[in-house]
């Protein structure tokens, strides 16, 4: 079977390169920048550090919020786990591969954002079952209604959503334009 180069599509007002479009991914990401004087991009350790401190600090304001809504309580004393840390640091990284792989290939914002919120349940699930084996997991959502083991619930869908957007759109784009000086 013959490869053959799909022409890249360009809509009005995206501000990506055609090499962006064909690739998928920014042009910094292989070797090219388009201010190589304005500093180099962010490492990979550094993208995870932004987005471990993102997600712990979103964690803190959610449970407080939770906290104030469900019971009153106006302390806003929420709460997260050193677990968290990596867990948010690196389900946002794969987050930031899987946005430029489903921006090369045209998916609307719905459609992405019901990728990550999956992908989200899956990472959730998944580190949940890891640390419920160890003992150590800091969450349990057994007292809501459509719960699975108590380590994911349904209830949560539109706040992940939430969270996947402001990743997208906020944390994960303004993480890749950022430039560090020597």
């Amino acid at each position: 079977m013959e490869a053959r180069e799909v022409p890249a599509r360009r809509k009005p007002g995206d501000t990506r390169t055609v090499s962006e479009i064909k690739n998928g991914a920014p042009e910094w990401l292989h070797g090219h920048t388009d201010d190589d004087e304005g500093g180099r991009p962010p490492s990979a350790a550094v993208r995870l550090y932004v987005y471990a401190l993102h997600g712990c600090l979103c964690e803190v304001v959610f449970t407080a919020l939770w906290d104030v809504l469900g019971s009153g309580d106006f302390r806003l004393g929420g709460h997260s786990s050193l677990w968290a840390l990596p867990m948010y640091a690196c389900a946002i990284f794969v987050i930031e591969h899987l946005r430029l792989r489903l921006l090369a290939r045209d998916w609307s914002l719905s459609a992405r954002l019901t990728a990550y919120t999956l992908f989200i349940y899956l990472w959730e699930f998944s580190w949940g079952a890891g640390l419920s084996l160890l003992g150590a997991c800091p969450w349990d959502y057994s007292g809501y209604r459509f719960n699975l083991g108590g380590l994911v619930t349904l209830e949560y869908a539109v706040f992940w959503a939430l969270a996947a957007f402001i990743a997208e759109h906020h944390v994960i784009k303004n993480t890749l334009k950022m430039r560090l000086k020597d």
